[in-house]
């Protein structure tokens, strides 16, 4: 991800943070992926069967149009779970990872469309096990396009809690 950009979702995610965290208890709004696609869009397939071709065109390039996101839950607390592909680290932490919806999306298949999935910042370096580790990411959520080398994102979490799924 260039600066510029990283710098706009920062402060995308900067807005989003006006509003106090809330406890971890049940005051979270659960999400699945679908709910991330708008009514009428088609949902991802259950299996994605075209591995991308490491000699060809970046994987961007491969990446599916997104057609629009949802603005039902921008500014509220969520929680998503999902596989993550680690983008910045802090120590052996990770820091910023984009949430993906299946082990794999970004890094051995084309990605999917902006709209599945979510560019993650946390303060606290989380200690993953891996890369592709399943967690449960709980914190403000909301639209913001951003883009890097592996893909085009449109939507943005900034993580008060994650966990192993």
């Amino acid at each position: 991800m260039t600066m510029p950009d990283r710098r706009a979702v920062l402060a995308a995610l900067g807005a989003l943070s006006i509003t106090p965290s809330v406890a971890f208890g049940s005051e979270y709004i659960d999400l699945e992926w679908t709910d991330l696609v708008p009514e009428g869009q088609p949902a991802l397939p259950p299996v994605i069967q075209d591995l991308i071709q490491h000699d060809g065109p970046d994987m961007s390039r491969q990446q599916p149009v997104s057609h629009g996101v949802r603005t039902d839950w921008n500014g509220e607390i969520v929680r998503l779970p999902g596989f993550v592909v680690p983008i910045d680290y802090s120590g052996t932490g990770v820091t910023a990872f984009i949430l993906v919806p299946f082990v794999g999306a970004c890094v051995h298949v084309p990605p999917p469309p902006a709209n599945q999935l979510v560019f993650v910042t946390t303060q606290t370096p989380y200690e993953g096990s891996g890369l592709f580790e399943a967690v449960n990411v709980i914190g403000m959520f909301g639209t913001a396009s951003t883009s890097t080398q592996l893909a085009d994102i449109a939507y943005a979490l900034s993580a008060d809690h994650i966990e192993p799924f």
